[in-house]
């Protein structure tokens, strides 16, 4: 009876009540259509075959069909979903769904004997990739022509085709990517992604493992190379030069009032009062040195203190030594006076060598005095008396200016 104008589903079944040895109706390219009407049809039950493609058919059509139905096919109409308060067809063997508006899989729950399923061109975009478990019974599944889109979702999918063991009918050829538009055309077993890409949680926990071991990693460096230090030094030196810019003029001291400023550690202190200031600020020229005991400013912070010397003094003189480099004021010093080299582009540091300072025992956060040593030439104190009148020339000589 295909290719006519019937129209009522309800009332083509009630007609085939009548016939008690109907086994095979093709009722295709008609008008037909089902509104879920209160009235149950009433099917022949010798049917076992019904053909209803191409017609006008919703998903009301589910609860208006045959229930000894073995092959049925609804290809061509206008199903978008398989309603769960269907008719259990528990015969069903065979059904196509092809070409309507399905944007999933049907599940198996009303069809337990179903071993063929089409549903090709609809609208699935990521078919569930548990459809062999739900449906344990089925052999063949034609699922191509959909428009599907490569995700993530589509993976398990993909996954399912290598577990069925040759279930999906027309593979490869007819299951391509439609979305997005740089994958179209792609065939769905060349599309891959990597666990990673895919597994937000994994991902979530990779990117946390990265950034401690990049936090651990950048503070041991900072550690390493003392930068909080460093920062804390640079803070210090920016607001004294602040104070200084907001103070009048008159205690800016912007002219050289001593010829050196002595950077030494305590404990080489006798060196500096018996042998250095007594030598250079007596005999020959008046040499005016700046020492910390006499010439810091009560009231003023240490760092203020060192810096405003640093930068009356037209030399600052570096008394070097194992018990140099294990003094915290003299590395604040070596700090300040080496910022003073670079920003006034002078040639203000003396290093004196007063005892051999062994590689080892110079701290990683002394790397600009390594780099000093390894650059600039410093006098070396020497043991024998009889060159201490050259060294003392030498040491003259380097700083002599006309204040």
């Amino acid at each position: 009876l295909k290719k006519n104008k019937f129209e009522s589903l309800r009332k083509v079944s009630s007609m085939t009540s009548y016939m008690k040895s109907l086994k095979y109706l093709d009722m295709s390219n008609n008008l037909l259509r089902h509104d879920g009407a209160e009235v149950q049809c009433q099917w022949a039950e010798s049917l076992t075959e019904l053909d209803l493609s191409s017609n006008q058919l919703a998903d009301a059509v589910f609860e208006c069909l045959p229930a000894n139905v073995k092959k049925l096919s609804l290809a061509n109409n206008q199903i978008s979903n398989v309603p769960r308060g269907m008719v259990e067809l528990r015969s069903l063997e065979e059904l196509n769904l092809a070409s309507n508006r399905l944007a999933d899989l049907p599940g198996c729950s009303g069809f337990t004997s179903l071993q063929f399923l089409n549903i090709e061109m609809n609208s699935i975009l990521t078919p569930s990739a548990d459809f062999f478990q739900n449906c344990p019974r089925v052999r063949e599944l034609q699922a191509g022509h959909n428009p599907f889109k490569c995700s993530c979702e589509l993976q398990a999918f993909i996954h399912l085709e290598r577990q069925s063991g040759g279930k999906l009918f027309g593979w490869p050829a007819a299951y391509e990517c439609e979305y997005p538009e740089s994958l179209r055309g792609t065939q769905l077993k060349d599309f891959h992604l990597s666990l990673l890409a895919c597994n937000t949680t994994l991902m979530l926990v990779t990117a946390l493992l990265l950034t401690l071991v990049l936090v651990a990693a950048v503070a041991f460096l900072c550690i390493y190379l003392d930068v909080p230090w460093y920062m804390r030094m640079t803070w210090q030196w920016t607001q004294t030069k602040r104070r200084a810019w907001h103070s009048p003029r008159v205690d800016q001291g912007n002219v050289l009032q001593f010829h050196a400023f002595i950077s030494y550690s305590e404990r080489d202190s006798l060196w500096v009062k018996n042998e250095l200031i007594p030598n250079l600020e007596k005999g020959e020229g008046c040499i005016q040195l700046c020492q910390h005991e006499r010439n810091f400013i009560p009231g003023k912070s240490i760092v203020e203190n060192i810096i405003n010397c640093i930068e009356k003094s037209y030399k600052s003189i570096f008394v070097l030594s194992p018990n140099f480099v294990q003094s915290e004021w003299c590395h604040y010093e070596l700090y300040f006076a080496h910022h003073k080299l670079f920003s006034e582009n002078s040639n203000s540091l003396i290093l004196i060598l007063l005892e051999p300072i062994p590689a080892y025992l110079i701290p990683a956060r002394y790397h600009k005095l390594k780099a000093l040593m390894a650059k600039r030439t410093y006098l070396e104190w020497p043991k024998e008396r009889s060159k201490h009148a050259l060294f003392w020339a030498n040491l003259r000589a380097a700083i002599s200016i006309n204040l």
